[in-house]
């Protein structure tokens, strides 16, 4: 992975001229990202090259987490033009690698986890756009979309979107905090010589409900969280903020949105962007999803579900195209 060329001359003007650029991993969108080695100190290149990319969201949540008393990256230089960010480095100590490694650490690591979106939600709703209607609609229609033509059935689309229609209003009513969206435990870093948990990967922050974070953190496409530590963290929140019986719709709800969306996203990276790992995951989200249709609020998606997509044909998609 080659650095970009605009990068050398970044780095000199921000004072890091003599690091060295060291590729790390990517994520499934067209940013990319690079350590900066200089002696005695390191930071991180973010590359989110435009018109692709916009890093001006990035900076705007990163610099208003900050204002807020939480630990996510100090920008130590930009340049909007070309797309570069030069980040506070958090080391690599991600909460997945820490937890699976270190499988006692992992009721300890969730508390804290979800103690730090109680604190989130006490703050004022950052200025970013509401999550509102029409973007639940569009991102649950990623399956519809993606999922469904790639293992060759023709769903009812319209019926989708009148499904989901029925069951979003507990969701839209409610006040608004903001919302990371991407808030899972390979977005959270455990900073060296810090009690903070370090936030990553928050640019698309809207408005929205309390539950959609929480629902990231713990029915994660990427690891499987065991049902016991859900529910204990679910009622760990449920009780510091004395949230209603709503809540428990609402989460469950974003749930069965958020994986709708997430296979969805999951077949585009293979399909559009050749990105052939993440089909794998696809089995995982369906588990999540299929437990929270099982939620009497979500009878109208259910149905849909039972209507269009048989159990045969929920998984991994690029195995059930196969011929």
């Amino acid at each position: 992975m080659n650095p970009p060329p605009a990068a050398p001359q970044f780095l000199d003007r921000a004072g890091w001229g003599d690091g060295q650029i060291l590729p790390l991993a990517g994520d499934a969108s067209f940013r990319r990202y690079f350590r900066i080695a200089a002696p005695g100190r390191s930071a991180i290149l973010m590359d989110a090259p435009p018109p692709h990319e916009d890093p001006k969201p990035f900076i705007d949540i990163a610099e208003w987490l900050v204002e807020h008393g939480f630990a996510a990256p100090r920008i130590l230089a930009r340049d909007l033009d070309r797309g570069l960010v030069l980040l506070q480095d958090f080391g690599d100590a991600r909460m997945r690698e820490t937890v699976d490694g270190a499988p006692e650490s992992e009721l300890r690591l969730y508390e804290a986890a979800v103690d730090l979106l109680v604190r989130l939600h006490k703050a004022p709703a950052a200025d970013v756009p509401p999550y509102d209607r029409a973007v639940y609609q569009r991102e649950a229609g990623l399956l519809t979309e993606w999922y469904c033509p790639a293992i060759g059935i023709d769903a009812d689309v319209e019926g989708y979107a009148a499904a989901w229609d029925e069951v979003l209003a507990p969701v839209l009513d409610a006040p608004a905090v903001t919302v990371l969206r991407d808030y899972h435990a390979e977005n959270i870093m455990l900073i060296e010589g810090s009690e903070a948990l370090g936030l990553l990967d928050f640019q698309d922050a809207l408005a929205g409900h309390a539950a959609y974070d929480l629902v990231s953190l713990l029915q994660d496409a990427r690891r499987d969280v065991p049902r016991d530590l859900e529910n204990a963290m679910l009622d760990r929140y449920r009780r510091i903020t004395g949230a209603s019986d709503d809540f428990d719709t609402a989460y469950h709800v974003l749930g069965a949105q958020r994986n709708a969306k997430i296979i969805g996203i999951f077949t585009r990276l293979w399909q559009r962007d050749g990105k052939p790992r993440y089909p794998a995951l696809c089995p995982r989200v369906w588990r999540y999803l299929e437990h929270d249709l099982n939620h009497p609020a979500l009878a109208p998606v259910a149905r849909w579900f039972d209507a269009n997509i048989p159990p045969e044909m929920r998984g991994d998609p690029m195995e059930i195209a196969k011929p």
